[in-house]
């Protein structure tokens, strides 16, 4: 690890950085750096960096809360730091802390207030500035416009500013521990805004030192597929769970007759022991939200008394409503902690703001409200009294919303809440209305030119619904694949939205990319294929899979034919999943649309279905998702079958929805309307002729 100029930094120890860090730019005084007393330095839970932890702080020495420690941008910047919020007890008086270093963060430039400085995934608005000075050494700037976020960015700043940047690289999540700022003291949203400054910061200064990370791939071969990089460490996670562990849980959930349904974003780990103790005891599933409900049923008429739900809340609530329906009120469910696991995007559709942009929609005909399907039950109900609605995931939106322009002359579609997803269907479409009449016909033949063009100033999209994962997996990626797959070719799928559509639109100009339907990436594959054995170049031909990680398996049979069909050839084939390496499919998952695998593989990279918040499967990264842990499993059901416990599991409930809606209907039932009129949509290709009505008699 680069040391700064007079500061010692041996490599993997961040505590001589901070014991010989130097002064940033804006410091008044200079302090000599002091050798730091009282650090146990040991390796985070996944061995992912290194974690400070203070084990002796001085309470007598800070009693106030006003005892902030001043700025010395030096060797015990963070120690201060800690010590100063161990030394105060309450809430009010951590608060107060945060004000307090508020004040002191350095103003910050006007002209660095952009979209590219922005941190997403806050609630409030952050800008961070990562630079290296002239000594190699990282200084960070931020700002936010809520003052306790400004506080927790000044603690931030003063904390990283002048160490090395393997230094801020290894300084990980464990520091809001130290400073008491977990979610026990301060709220889900404003703990995740400290994490996503600091993912910000480490994913920037990564960037300065060009020292991008890699996406997980698959080498192909005329008799061979070799998963590389995070692909083979999430192989291994998932086929290779601890025995003793699976036993256990196996064990334990038969004993007391738990089903566990699972949603496929869950880490490699968890999918990988889950998997294994299915053998043992069958009432374990692993799929997409629409299915989650579906299989608690039959575990439920197969005898199980409770469900343990491994997602987001609103699957756990769909659980409960679907089971209810089913007549097994009796059967009960439980989420993996008692806080909030939410979504932001949820969230984001149940606030006032999401309401407003409701009504204006009711004051239009006619209109269709076309809604994420990973929304709350109430979130699906209160629209369609207003609105009628229709679900909809990453990979049937572009379809939806054709066949609804197609099917109702002049409608209005209004779609809602992902921001992120909305500008990209907005700019799909813009790009759409450029191409010719064939084109657009093999996208929807219902469409030309002429349509799309028309069809632009009736879509409209909230512009308030932010995913905290999107500017990690979303706009990153994109820079990842300029970065370091410059020179490959770039596929795109023209019906999931992404900004990976704009790059391959880019390389399709220069004969290096392809934009299309699943049969035109794989026609452009096995081209370029064909014409490299025809005329050797390369060791390897190298593609990165802008599209669901599905069709690998068309992929890989037409590749591995046309590299036989040549013998002795050593041609290599590399296909890259730019994911986030947590995402995964594998055989065992159950989904809406089924999914086979190629030759003896087990897992593959990614979503084989977009259904999460994006393409690049970002949710399985999101901490909401990975509070759904082996460990919370395993204390929900220690918990489970004595009264104690189970009084001690009420927090761990769903919320139901037993309230009704106009004209006397279920909130459960009118929730679950929209998902049906996605489900006949997916099956006939059109809207359902009741949703039709309901347009047009409004």
């Amino acid at each position: 690890m680069a040391a700064c100029p007079a500061k010692m930094s041996p490599a993997g120890t961040m505590a001589r950085d901070l014991q010989a860090r130097g002064t940033a730019p804006w410091a008044v005084k200079r302090l000599p750096g002091r050798p730091v007393s009282g650090l146990d330095w040991r390796q985070s839970r996944r061995g992912r960096g290194l974690r400070l932890s203070v084990l002796a702080a001085s309470a007598t020495e800070h009693s106030q809360a006003d005892a902030i420690p001043q700025v010395t941008h030096g060797g015990q910047a963070f120690n201060k730091i800690v010590e100063a919020f161990r030394s105060v007890s309450t809430l009010k008086e951590r608060y107060h802390l945060l004000t307090q270093f508020a004040k002191r963060l350095p103003a910050f430039p006007k002209e660095d207030m952009v979209m590219d400085n922005r941190v997403m995934g806050c609630t409030a608005k952050v800008w961070v500035v990562v630079e290296l000075d002239e000594a190699g050494c990282v200084q960070l700037r931020a700002t936010s416009d809520s003052e306790l976020t400004r506080g927790m960015c000044a603690i931030l700043q003063e904390s990283l500013s002048g160490l090395t940047p393997q230094a801020v690289l290894e300084f990980d999540s464990g520091s809001l521990k130290e400073l008491g700022l977990g979610t026990a003291t301060t709220t889900r949203s404003r703990t995740n805004g400290f994490l996503n400054m600091l993912e910000t910061v480490h994913k920037r200064t990564r960037m300065l030192l060009k020292d991008m990370p890699t996406f997980p791939s698959l080498v192909i071969s005329a008799d061979s597929l070799v998963p590389q990089g995070a692909f083979a460490e999430a192989q291994a996670l998932y086929l290779e769970p601890a025995a003793e562990e699976v036993a256990a849980l196996a064990s334990i959930l038969k004993e007391k007759r738990v089903g566990v349904v699972a949603h496929f974003y869950m880490d490699p780990q968890v999918q990988g022991v889950l998997t294994a103790a299915a053998d043992e005891w069958p009432h374990i599933q692993i799929s997409d939200s629409l299915l989650m409900a579906d299989a608690a049923v039959r575990m439920a008429d197969a005898g199980c008394r409770y469900i343990a739900v491994l997602g987001v809340d609103f699957m756990s609530e769909n659980v409960r409503a679907i089971l209810d329906k089913a007549g097994h009120q009796d059967v009960q469910v439980y989420r993996m902690a008692s806080a909030s696991i939410g979504c932001s995007l949820a969230e984001a559709a149940e606030s006032d703001k999401y309401l407003s942009y409701l009504s204006e929609a009711a004051t239009v005909q006619p209109s269709l409200h076309v809604v994420y399907i990973n929304t709350s039950l109430r979130t699906k109900a209160v629209a369609h009294t207003k609105v009628p609605t229709i679900t909809c995931t990453s990979s049937n939106v572009v379809q939806t919303v054709l066949q609804a322009f197609a099917q109702v002359p002049g409608l209005n579609v209004w779609y809602g809440p992902d921001t992120y997803m909305g500008q990209n269907l907005v700019h799909l479409f813009q790009m759409l209305a450029q191409m010719s009449d064939e084109e657009i016909k093999e996208v929807h033949p219902e469409h030309n030119q002429e349509s799309v063009r028309s069809l632009l100033p009736r879509l409209r999209h909230f512009s308030d619904g932010v995913c905290i994962v999107h500017h990690l997996f979303g706009g990153e990626v994109c820079q990842i694949v300029k970065e370091a797959y410059s020179d490959a070719y770039l596929t795109a799928h023209f019906e999931v939205p992404g900004e990976l559509f704009e790059l391959a639109m880019e390389a399709k100009k220069r004969g290096m990319g392809v934009v299309g339907s699943t049969s035109n990436i794989l026609n452009f594959i096995t081209s370029v294929l064909e014409d490299e054995l025809a005329d050797r170049r390369s060791a390897k031909l190298q593609f990165v899979l802008g599209t669901e990680s599905g069709m690998i398996t068309s992929i890989v049979k037409a590749v591995q034919n046309l590299l036989k069909a040549h013998e002795g050839t050593d041609l290599l084939v590399e296909i890259v999943f730019p994911v986030a390496p947590e995402a995964i499919t594998t055989d065992r998952q159950a989904l809406s649309d089924t999914v086979t695998l190629p030759g003896a593989l087990q897992v593959i990279p990614g979503a084989a279905r977009g259904e999460g918040c994006s393409l690049e499967g970002g949710c399985a990264s999101c901490p909401y998702m990975k509070m759904n842990s082996l460990d919370a499993l395993g204390r929900v059901l220690n918990l489970i079958g004595s009264a104690g416990g189970e009084a001690l599991l009420e927090g761990h409930k769903p919320e139901t929805y037993a309230e009704f809606v106009e004209d006397g209907v279920l909130m459960s039932d009118a929730g679950c309307q929209p998902i049906l009129h996605m489900r006949g949509f997916q099956k006939s290709g059109k809207l359902p002729d009741s949703l039709v009505h309901h347009i047009l008699s409004r």
